[in-house]
């Protein structure tokens, strides 16, 4: 079956640009290049044009997720499938493909309202590797596993957002089964996955934005360690403490980020198992802070803008 095969870009409105650059730059370690209209900036971490678009616009959430098919072949038919489900999917403009550098693309939207776009051919620059925006220890890990992963807010219930990304060809599930007490049953969280990555979108209860985090996983260890020690020192709030997660295994930490949400830089996670687990919390750590982040992984509204 045909499917999407990697997130491949995402664009996030942000309030303040300026900010963003300097914390992309000189936290997250991306590289920051001036866009090509005013208001906007591309983050490279790999030889792809770019991987994040930041556009200022107020919002401070995710405006879309960019999800890669192998060829114009699997695009039309992906559209086809689609469609015949009845799904609402609108073709992109020549020149939309153009400013999103890509050969094709598609916009549609995801059961919750989530803007989803699938496009196929990202302009890859071969003559231009990654300049890290500061020092780091090795690479970010992409490839085949795409940029990272994203946790978004499931308005729409698991039933419908399942069956609507099972059309995209992805996999996945509930992976945790969380206890909460004074709650009559445990809280699930699903993730579902389109290559070797354990999961490349996960689904939590809404929040006040459509994004709960945004994963980057580096290839050296010792980058983890350096992006703690540089959000320490620059003040930025920690949300959830070092830690293993249980599914993925991967060994992370998350913090606050310009637009009040989360970022999360890990590394060491293993690839899918393609079989059903769940968990009923991590392997160690990963502690909320209190104050910062709920036990539900929702950012405190009246931090302060980092």
């Amino acid at each position: 079956m045909v499917q999407v095969t990697e997130l491949g870009y995402l664009t996030l409105g942000v309030k303040r640009l300026a900010r963003w650059k300097e914390f992309a730059a000189q936290i997250l370690g991306l590289e920051v290049v001036d866009g090509d209209l005013p208001g906007r900036a591309f983050l490279r971490m790999d030889y792809w044009h770019h991987r994040i678009v930041l556009e200022e616009n107020g919002a401070d959430d995710l405006m879309l997720l960019g999800l890669r098919v192998a060829g114009q072949d699997e695009f039309g038919e992906l559209a086809k499938r689609l469609q015949d489900a009845g799904v609402t999917v609108r073709m992109g403009s020549f020149e939309e493909a153009v400013e999103r550098h890509v050969l094709e693309v598609m916009m549609l939207e995801d059961p919750s309202g989530h803007p989803i776009e699938i496009f196929h051919g990202p302009h890859v620059q071969a003559n231009r590797p990654f300049h890290p925006g500061r020092r780091m220890h090795g690479p970010f890990k992409t490839g085949t596993g795409g940029l990272g992963h994203v946790m978004l807010g499931n308005s729409a219930g698991y039933d419908k957002t399942y069956a609507f990304y099972r059309l995209l060809g992805m996999r996945g599930g509930v992976e945790y089964r969380i206890p909460v007490p004074h709650l009559p049953r445990p809280v699930d969280l699903t993730f579902m996955h389109c290559n070797d990555r354990d999961h490349t979108l996960a689904f939590t209860a809404p929040g006040k934005k459509r994004i709960n985090h945004l994963m980057f996983e580096v290839e050296n260890f010792d980058d983890v360690g350096l992006a703690f020690e540089t959000v320490k020192q620059a003040g930025i709030p920690v949300g959830i403490e070092p830690g293993r997660h249980a599914n993925d295994q991967m060994y992370s930490f998350y913090f606050i980020n310009p637009s009040g949400f989360m970022s999360e830089i890990g590394w060491g996670a293993r690839a899918s198992t393609y079989q059903s687990e769940f968990y009923q919390r991590d392997t160690f750590g990963h502690a909320s802070v209190p104050g910062v982040v709920s036990p539900g992984m929702e950012v405190n509204s009246s931090l302060e803008p980092v």
